[in-house]
């Protein structure tokens, strides 16, 4: 007979702290349970959310649980995300740090062309900033690198817009060890955001090198390429905490590397309270047995 797995129930008001912290650029403190704003959006990352009041509860409930670090981008929706936060959080609480991201067009659901330019970039960083109601953005990341523009390009118009003051910090998303080497030679990298899960550990050699860095590694899509035996490992550490298997996949995360700055979306308030809950979790001798920790964790 099929038994519905429950997810576990946090036990604080606010579970988020329970994931330690992590500072970015030396000076920005946030909690390592974040919110990926992605799911508040269209279907296909398209166009506005089906419950935009829902969406709007789960922006507001973030703060409720913890939660001090929201990641979104302009490409999102587009920009429907960023909006939405503007509209449920603005003015911001002094703790909380919003990372935004810009390089990727738009041209219809689940479509995400990739524009590296200056001309692009600059629209793209004065559209957040006027959609967040920001003068300046504290954690702004490349989406990705073009191969079809001259990296200087972009990478200097980085370093650029933050001497002048829009952006505080910068990262990168979905970038090899190779391309952050090349980063750091126009600005300090705080941030990398790459696709990693438990089931999918290709980014192995980058996590270690935002370890020796001191670069917070930021994971998504945590459920992600996991074979069968991966995913029966999870199921029995899942039954084990009396817990969901995506919150085991959150609690891996953590305990994977004190540079983990986790971002599971939802667009709803239910889901968001369970991957936060998912803080609490500590992991086993015996769970790190089914489910190692990555080489030199």
């Amino acid at each position: 007979m099929f038994q519905q797995v429950l997810p576990m129930q946090s036990t604080t008001d606010k579970p988020a702290v329970a994931s330690g912290t992590i500072t970015l650029g030396g000076d920005l403190t946030v909690n390592r349970m974040g919110y990926g704003a992605m799911r508040i959006t269209g279907e296909g990352i398209w166009g506005p959310p089906k419950d935009r009041d829902e969406a709007l509860r789960v922006l507001k409930r973030c703060l409720d649980l913890g939660i001090n670090f929201i990641d979104t981008a302009d490409s999102y929706g587009p920009f429907v995300s960023e909006e939405l936060i503007a509209e449920a959080l603005h003015p911001y609480a002094n703790d909380l740090v919003i990372g935004t991201k810009g390089a990727l067009l738009r041209t219809g659901p689940n479509q995400w062309p990739v524009d590296g330019s200056r001309k692009h970039l600059e629209e793209a960083l004065n559209g957040s900033l006027k959609r967040l109601k920001l003068e300046q953005i504290q954690l702004y990341q490349l989406h990705r690198f073009d191969d079809k523009v001259p990296s200087e390009e972009y990478l200097g118009f980085l370093k650029e817009a933050q001497q002048q003051g829009k952006i505080k910090h910068i990262g990168l998303s979905e970038v090899t060890v190779e391309q952050i080497k090349e980063a750091q030679q126009y600005f300090e990298v705080v941030s990398v955001q790459n696709m990693y899960s438990f089931g999918q550990q290709k980014w192995n050699d980058v996590l270690a090198y935002c370890e020796d860095q001191n670069i917070a590694f930021i994971p998504w899509y945590p459920l992600g390429g996991g074979d069968l035996g991966n995913a029966a490992a999870i199921k029995r550490v899942a039954e084990r905490h009396n817990a969901t298997e995506h919150q085991i996949a959150l609690a891996w995360l953590l305990a994977a590397s004190p540079m983990m700055l986790l971002i599971p979306g939802t667009s709803s308030v239910k889901h968001l309270e369970e991957n936060t809950a998912a803080a609490e979790i500590k992991l086993t001798d015996d769970d790190l047995q089914d489910m190692p920790l990555p080489a030199g964790a």
